[in-house]
């Protein structure tokens, strides 16, 4: 059956070239799935509700599971003149069920139809993403146990600053996640709202029960307003916004890893199963996952960006511009994915230079800092403090010498309340050692932190949406 499902109001055929130009067949049926269940639950509905009777729904829902096992067997047929995966299901219905497949639209309309799918789509993903974040935040946790003596240079602006473990530079990246995943399970609250029922903006005359088809569907809460719910891609842009941020730490991390592993850092060795060579070069190991997940980011920016843009000048209710969300949706989603995955199996094959990255930490007057503080913890008012340190630094700079190598003379002449203890104070351990405010890097700071996020994540791990902890 190719005719068209609407074709009443039509005297003439639709052009190939629009057929092609309107059909979105090729994105959304990977909603198959979705859309087949949404079905077999509204047709439960209309059973219920006596609209259809217990003997057709039966027959419905046998024609439905064949169209399920046709695709999901390669042996489905798809047609542009269809247009898109509803009409395609519920054409091959009527092959196989006969006119009965004709009551199966009866009070929805594809506007809702479209909406129910994508959210039930959107929510299974967005559990699947959350179990994904969860993983590679073990990964990290575990990371940042095992390098808890590791030191090395925290930078401002790309200069050295200060010295921090490399546990406590991990954990940034959990605290980073983990507010990720707090995004995606708000999402939750608003993609796992059921439009059904609602049918082309006005609801229906038909005695439904939207509260029956949503337990049916695992949904959480009903529509309000059946005008906003055909026409409401808020759910999806919040998705996209969340993923974007996720993304955008990802590709952070993929900068420093990049840094970390030229020559010039030399702080980290990538693993060979995670990186490429030159067509040209013989020596080159060249950081590509990072590089690529760097580059992805824009494009998951960009499908945020396609959706803001669509959306923003919508009048109420459905457009059939919004046909166009499911492309940068379904984009974003696989990107976002594709990235938790290879990070988490990446991490921890890399080989942290411990010894690269403590020598790094013990040049370039990371500690002048704590000359400072040094200097205030003995009366000197702290901007005062920041002046001698500052001209200390000035001064071992022409000198060719670092803070601790000055003389205790040297040093002294800067303030009298300079003693030899002084030195004790400038090693790299022990500038980390004496940051123990909250959240710092101190050892034992950095040590709570990961004891408190280990803690964090054994309770999560039962309580994960979509019950795949």
């Amino acid at each position: 059956m190719s005719e068209k499902l609407w074709q009443g109001r039509f005297s003439a055929k639709t052009a190939r070239i629009v057929e092609a130009f309107t059909s979105s067949i090729q994105v959304d049926r990977r909603l198959y799935a979705y859309d087949i269940q949404g079905s077999i639950a509204h047709c439960k509905m209309l059973a219920k509700t006596m609209i259809i009777s217990d003997d057709e729904a039966l027959e419905l829902i046998r024609g439905l599971e064949i169209i399920k096992n046709e695709i999901e067997t390669d042996r489905f047929q798809f047609n542009d003149s269809l247009e898109d995966i509803h009409m395609h299901i519920e054409s091959r219905l009527v092959e196989i069920a006969g006119p009965v497949a004709q009551k199966l639209h009866t009070a929805r309309s594809r506007n809702d139809q479209i909406a129910l799918d994508v959210r039930m789509y959107l929510r299974d993903e967005t559990c699947r993403i959350i179990h994904l974040l969860y993983k590679l935040q073990k990964v990290i946790v575990a990371l940042a146990r095992k390098h808890l003596d590791t030191i090395l240079p925290g930078y401002t602006h790309m200069q050295r600053a200060q010295p921090i473990l490399l546990s406590h530079h991990l954990m940034a990246y959990f605290e980073m996640f983990s507010r990720d995943m707090e995004r995606l399970e708000n999402c939750l609250l608003r993609i796992n709202v059921m439009p059904l029922g609602c049918a082309a903006l006005a609801g229906t005359t038909y005695p439904i029960d939207r509260k029956f088809t949503a337990e049916l569907l695992g949904f959480d809460a009903i529509s309000a307003n059946s005008i906003d719910a055909v026409s409401d891609r808020d759910f999806i842009i919040e998705f996209l916004s969340t993923a974007a941020i996720c993304m955008v730490h990802f590709s952070r991390l993929s900068e420093e890893l990049i840094l970390w592993s030229t020559f010039e850092f030399n702080f980290i060795e990538l693993p060979d199963s995670f990186a490429t060579g030159s067509s040209i070069m013989p020596q080159k190991k060249n950081p590509d996952v990072p590089e690529l997940v760097r580059g992805k980011t824009g494009t998951v920016i960009g499908s945020l960006t396609t959706l803001l843009t669509m959306m923003k000048s919508l009048p109420l209710a459905y457009n059939r511009d919004m046909q166009e969300d499911k492309a940068p949706l379904f984009s974003a989603v696989d990107t976002l994915a594709a990235c938790v995955e290879i990070y988490t199996d990446m991490l921890p094959e890399i080989k942290f230079k411990k010894e690269n990255m403590q020598r790094a930490a013990s040049s370039g007057f990371l500690n002048a800092t704590d000359l400072a503080d040094y200097l205030v913890n003995r009366g000197v008012p702290f901007r005062e403090a920041h002046r001698l340190a500052g001209e200390a630094v000035s001064f071992a700079l022409e000198k060719k010498r670092e803070l601790h190598e000055l003389t205790l003379e040297q040093l002294q002449s800067f303030s009298a309340r300079i003693r030899q203890d002084i030195f004790s104070c400038l090693t790299p351990r022990q500038m980390v050692e004496q940051r123990t405010s909250y959240g710092g890097t101190g050892g034992k700071m950095v040590a709570r932190a990961i004891a408190a996020a280990e803690r964090q994540l054994d309770q999560k791990k039962d309580y994960l949406p979509g019950g795949r902890g």
